[in-house]
């Protein structure tokens, strides 16, 4: 997973009026860095200012206001990194009641999806049991974060479908009082149809691809006793092998069909917003019957694969963000994340920074926070 490609390390990440960070200057480590103190200082708002430059959202919050300092009207991030030996600095600056700003390099972006790709990341944190736990909405959601990050045309596609998905429904709604209006609908339907069939088809290689790493991470991971596999679950009946264009005449003639049903009910029932996968361990649903130990160990396997899947589509090592996960870990799966994630910039939340020994790491930085501040070590 560490030969070759291309280099990006984060070098210092300064935080204004960020969560509970008046204005506060880290420099970090190009390996391994141990972010550690009790809880409730600021160590998770480090992890998330991160994730926040690499896919321009929180991984806790979808609101930028609860992402303000309770003293400040506005907050700012810079991140200052390298990559491939050249300077790589992203700001992301947030007034109350404004659009955020995000720049790169100082230049100010015109679009968010502008931002997808310059920084890779990949975040293991305890909100990731969601996947598992909760419903489809949070599942594809981490599909959805992934495939946006190393395929900006995919973020694209997600936003156009968003549009077209809720001018569709407007149109089922208005056609229960209006019905001359359903003669519109076939515009939609093909519309809606295109970029559902993208969406539809990039997420069926990514899980395919997917299932395949964790898989065989999770069977390293369980010393072999437990097999694991991912089944996509589709609202609409498709090879997963056809191209796009058929797919898009599947999902066609699948609206005609279900048209007066929709008419009636007044949303779209069928598409990519519909969609889920479930995860089995030997062939019995981790979500109904799997142990908490089994639910951290899938997901570990597949944020593992999510690395090498990011790696060889773009030949980048993403940073790699651990939020208070370590001391769920028993010791061998500590050892076996170690040396699967051996040369790759690491931050690690946790409250007990003597799990970690120096003499067993290669360039290890301990950052101490107490009530927003750090220190260094």
């Amino acid at each position: 997973m560490t030969s070759g490609g291309v280099i990006l390390h984060i070098e210092s990440l300064n935080l204004k009026g960020f969560r509970n960070y008046s204005d506060e200057k880290i420099n970090f480590s190009k390996n391994y860095n141990i972010i550690y103190g009790e809880n409730a200082q600021g160590k998770t708002n480090i992890i998330e200012a991160i994730f926040l430059c690499a896919s321009g959202r929180s991984h806790r919050t979808s609101k930028d206001s609860e992402l303000l300092n309770i003293n400040s009207n506005n907050y700012s991030i810079r991140l200052d990194s390298i990559k491939n030996s050249e300077p790589l600095s992203i700001e992301i600056i947030h007034e109350k009641d404004k659009k955020k700003i995000i720049r790169i390099n100082e230049v100010p972006l015109k679009k968010i999806g502008n931002l997808m790709g310059n920084l890779l990341a990949v975040i293991f944190s305890p909100e990731d049991l969601a996947v598992i736990n909760e419903g489809p909405s949070q599942r594809r959601r981490f599909i959805d974060i992934t495939l946006s990050q190393i395929k900006p045309s995919y973020f694209y596609d997600l936003q156009q479908y968003n549009r077209i998905l809720l001018q569709r429904n407007s149109l089922l709604k208005e056609m229960q009082i209006n019905k001359s209006l359903s003669n519109t609908l076939d515009i939609w339907n093909i519309k809606i149809a295109e970029t559902a069939a993208r969406i539809m088809k990039t997420r069926y290689e990514f899980i395919n691809r997917l299932r395949r790493h964790a898989q065989n991470y999770h069977s390293i991971l369980s010393s072999s006793n437990e097999n694991m596999r991912m089944d996509y679950s589709s609202s609409i009946e498709i090879d997963e092998y056809e191209d796009v264009e058929k797919i898009k005449d599947i999902i066609i003639k699948e609206f005609e069909r279900i048209k007066y049903i929709e008419a009636k009910r007044g949303t779209t029932l069928k598409g990519p917003h519909r969609d889920d996968y479930e995860i089995y361990i030997n062939d019995l649903n981790v979500k109904s019957f799997g142990s908490q130990g089994q639910k951290r160990t899938v997901i570990l396997s597949i944020k593992l694969s999510e690395l090498q899947i990011i790696r060889e589509e773009t030949g980048e090592f993403p940073v790699l963000l651990l939020d208070d996960v370590m001391s769920e870990l028993d010791y061998k799966r500590r050892e076996i994340l170690f040396d699967c994630i051996n040369n790759i910039q690491t931050f690690i939340t946790c409250t007990d920074r003597d799990i970690f020994n120096k003499k067993e790491f290669k360039d290890i930085l301990f950052v101490n926070v107490k009530n927003g501040n750090t220190i260094v070590e």
